[in-house]
């Protein structure tokens, strides 16, 4: 590692880890809560739309995308906004902003967000909160030595439903857990394919070079912009990137996970290029207090477990995108974001006992982040919770990538049995851009 001993590294991380908590007070640079921020957004297509639109509370002063395109189209409803195309020099120049959103494709989330925090700028990010393992773990020290507030977009995280269903684990409703399966229908885009051979114009309105980012170069193709991007190893995290912050975020809150002791994927159509057609990646977690060890196994491109596993339940046929727990005492099913909890039709328990609730209402998953930046207490999804999160779910991309199990070392970010494995944990940065 560059610019830091590993001993140090270490060092900072395990603080991290003993400090994180999912909602306590963080913030102490902040302005009255009745004050509007300054707010850039980089990436303001798609899911940028919406993100841009969730904090239209505030003072939007700065749009950045790479698409000329799309940013005369945001612009028409921001017309306030200065336009950018590189969020680099956008920092630079406009001292003024208070707050990013990063709304990109997943390879360029890490160096916009280090960025802002360099810059001292709040950060919310969109999921996965980063591309790489390495890159998750250095944004979450970074944004506590810069004391940011931070969020990741995992919308569903501010939710009463997964608050709900924390609450029902927590209280025994299903006894200890120790097997849980999560699915979802994703990849929806092209996975299991090569890389185009031809190499068409780049239109006049994209800026390819500024695309690519800290990627390395290849030649254009619409193969991979606007839309395609996600199913690319060097731009996106595939099916499990997309999906897992979400479908498995309940599991994550509830089951208080953090690092897994071993990985291994089975797989359809991965190569060196792109993500799989289809895969199923079992992660193996220790005890957590006196939470029992753990098997969790995750399923994409519309697979799923056994119906048996679920009683056959009607839910889990219609859920497109689920989770299934497996408790001593019971079995519980959720949807897409830890939420709508109900028993299996073959479930011991039955019938949800009066539970009290103990967590803290959001009010909101913008304004949670709006918030924090003003000095409230840190969001749900901060950078504490969101960044552990992230480096076990791409771990399973790594997984996929290694085609054996692999014996996982969560503290130093290595795989004891796999240390060539050390690029996919940190992708090295094209000339440049720096990490």
């Amino acid at each position: 590692m560059s610019g830091i001993s590993r001993r140090s590294f270490l060092s900072k991380t395990a603080l991290v880890a003993s400090s994180a908590s999912a909602f306590g007070p963080f913030v102490v640079r902040g302005q009255n809560l009745n004050s509007r921020l300054n707010i850039a957004v980089i990436g303001v297509g798609g899911k940028g739309e919406s993100d841009t639109d969730g904090c239209a509370s505030e003072n939007i002063v700065a749009l950045c995308d790479i698409d000329a395109n799309t940013l005369a189209s945001r612009a028409r409803k921001y017309p306030r906004a200065r336009q950018h195309r590189d969020f680099r020099k956008m920092i630079e120049s406009q001292r003024e902003i208070d707050a990013v959103v990063v709304s990109t494709p997943d390879h360029i989330h890490a160096p916009a967000a280090m960025a802002a925090i360099r810059a001292g700028k709040h950060v919310y990010v969109q999921k996965p909160m980063a591309h790489s393992i390495f890159e998750a773990r250095a944004m979450r020290l970074a944004a506590r030595e810069h004391k940011v507030a931070t969020m990741m977009g995992n919308q569903g995280h501010a939710g009463e439903g997964i608050r709900r269903f924390c609450e029902l684990i927590w209280a025994g409703v299903i006894g200890p857990v120790r097997e849980v399966h999560a699915w979802s229908n994703r990849p929806i885009w092209p996975q299991g394919v090569e890389r185009p051979s031809v190499t068409p114009p780049v239109p006049d309105h994209v800026d390819w070079d500024l695309f690519l980012g800290p990627a390395p170069w290849r030649p254009y193709h619409p193969a991979y912009h606007p839309f395609k991007w996600r199913g690319w190893w060097d731009f996106g995290t595939g099916a499990l990137g997309d999906m897992g912050c979400h479908v498995l975020d309940g599991v994550n809150w509830a089951l208080k996970l953090n690092h897994p002791d071993s990985v291994v994927a089975e797989q359809e159509g991965a190569n060196e290029e792109t993500g799989p057609k289809r895969s199923i990646i079992t992660y193996q977690f220790p005890a957590r207090g006196e939470m029992p060890p753990l098997k969790l196994v995750w399923y994409d491109g519309n697979l799923k477990p056994d119906p048996a596993l679920a009683g056959n339940t009607h839910a889990f046929r219609e859920n497109s995108n689920g989770t299934l727990l497996i408790g001593d005492r019971g079995k519980l099913l959720t949807g897409s974001y830890g939420n709508a909890p109900q028993f299996t039709d073959d479930s011991a328990q039955k019938e949800f006992p009066k539970v009290e609730a103990t967590l803290p209402r959001s009010v909101g998953h913008y304004e949670e982040w709006i918030n924090a930046c003003k000095g409230a207490p840190n969001t749900g999804a901060s950078f504490d919770y969101s960044g552990p999160f992230t480096e076990w779910v791409l771990l399973g991309n790594v997984a996929v990538r290694a085609g054996r199990k692999l014996e996982w070392d969560g503290e130093t970010m290595t795989a004891s049995n796999a240390p060539e494995l050390a690029p996919l944990v940190r992708r090295e940065y094209r000339k440049g851009w720096a990490q």
